[in-house]
């Protein structure tokens, strides 16, 4: 079965449950939550792996990920553990948070800055996306990355605004070279 396959029926199911209990936004942050813990500890996909990991302990790993203890969450986990897919658990988070942004028309906004911006310019370029964009719900993540010498460059689902210092070099060396 293909690994994808597996991760999205879990996700639409715990969906459809959270649904049905009127929690579906407190699973969308749990599930942030778990994946934001995934992606600090890369070894955790290594542990709920592991077939010499006892099934409780797995089971108290993923709870205490999610930071905090919720119904759903904890059937779901059971779920997931009496079911022997407990290794697909990150790959179910994320499965969920794409159902529930879906769902809920949440786009997702990435502003990358050469360089950390105090609070009132990120706030000035929130905004500006936010102008840009006043049909859609945006959830905002920022980086920083060196490498754009200065200015920044927006990504929001598939479309990129870029107002880079070294997307502009790079223009100007395209133009020099035709």
């Amino acid at each position: 079965m293909d690994n994808g396959l597996i991760p999205r029926r879990y996700a639409k199911a715990l969906y459809k449950f959270a649904l049905e209990k009127g929690e579906t936004k407190r699973i969308y942050d749990l599930s942030k939550q778990v994946i934001e813990s995934f992606r600090e500890n890369p070894d955790l996909q290594k542990v709920l792996s592991n077939p010499f990991i006892s099934d409780a302990d797995k089971e108290n790993l993923l709870l205490s990920a999610a930071g905090e203890k919720d119904e759903i969450f904890d059937q779901f986990v059971k779920l997931i553990i009496s079911q022997k897919r407990v290794e697909f658990a990150q790959a179910m988070m994320l499965a969920y948070r794409d159902i529930y942004r879906k769902e809920n028309h949440i786009s997702q906004a990435k502003i990358t800055t050469a360089s950390k911006l105090d609070e009132s310019r990120m706030k000035k370029l929130r905004q500006l996306v936010t102008d840009a964009f006043k049909d859609s719900q945006l959830e905002f993540s920022e980086a920083v990355d060196p490498s754009l010498i200065g200015g920044f460059v927006i990504d929001v689902d598939s479309v990129r605004m870029d107002a880079s210092l070294s997307h502009e070099l790079e223009q100007l060396r395209q133009t020099l070279l035709s």
